[in-house]
């Protein structure tokens, strides 16, 4: 829905609730301080609606702003994605927005595999639910456990794992290079 539409419905739904309210143009003038004609015209859609005007209607009708514009309902905010599975690991969506940041929960079965080093563009982060997960960076080969997280540039030779030790279920978010996720304990000193 565009902006002149959602403006367009403003003034029906003014008149609407204040007929329901049964309150004439002159009492809801006298309690919001503006004028009838200014009333009359924003109920008409002859008058562009703005915040100075719309609060306190609000405010008189005792209902929130958003019931004044029709703001559109919130959706459903919970992902619910199909599990992907690609080399016997599963991936749970936990974004819905194509390109850009991306989250996944991922499981990876217990099985020691040889460290396979890829590189591509972006930037990844990962975060250790449970089990443990080998990652191969680089030079560096380390071992991160339940609670413990990581992030690199994808650019360098990377791979990552279980352990063989068991199964490791952990998150992953990966963007576009130049998206630097960062995890700070406390917020810097100034």
């Amino acid at each position: 829905m565009g902006m002149d539409e959602v403006l367009a419905g403003v003034g029906p739904r003014l008149r609407r609730l204040r007929r329901e309210r049964e309150v004439t143009l002159a009492a809801l003038s006298e309690t919001t301080g503006i004028s009838v004609s200014t009333l009359s015209r924003l109920e008409s859609g002859l008058r562009r609606p703005s915040l100075e005007l719309l609060l306190p209607i609000a405010q008189a009708h005792d209902v929130p702003l958003d019931e004044l514009v029709g703001a559109p309902a919130v959706r459903d905010p919970r992902v619910r994605g199909e599990p992907i599975v690609r080399h016997g690991r599963t991936h749970w969506p936990l974004t819905r927005q194509p390109g850009g940041l991306q989250a996944f929960k991922v499981v990876e079965p217990q099985r020691r595999l040889e460290p396979d080093l890829r590189t591509h563009e972006g930037y990844e982060w990962l975060y250790v639910l449970s089990g443990r997960l080998r990652l191969v960076l680089g030079e560096h080969d380390v071992v991160l456990g339940s609670g413990e997280a990581a992030e690199f540039d994808t650019r360098v030779p990377h791979w990552f794992g279980s352990t063989g030790e068991g199964p490791v279920e952990f998150l992953s978010l990966f963007g576009p290079q130049g998206e630097r996720m960062h995890v700070r304990a406390r917020p810097r000193r100034q």
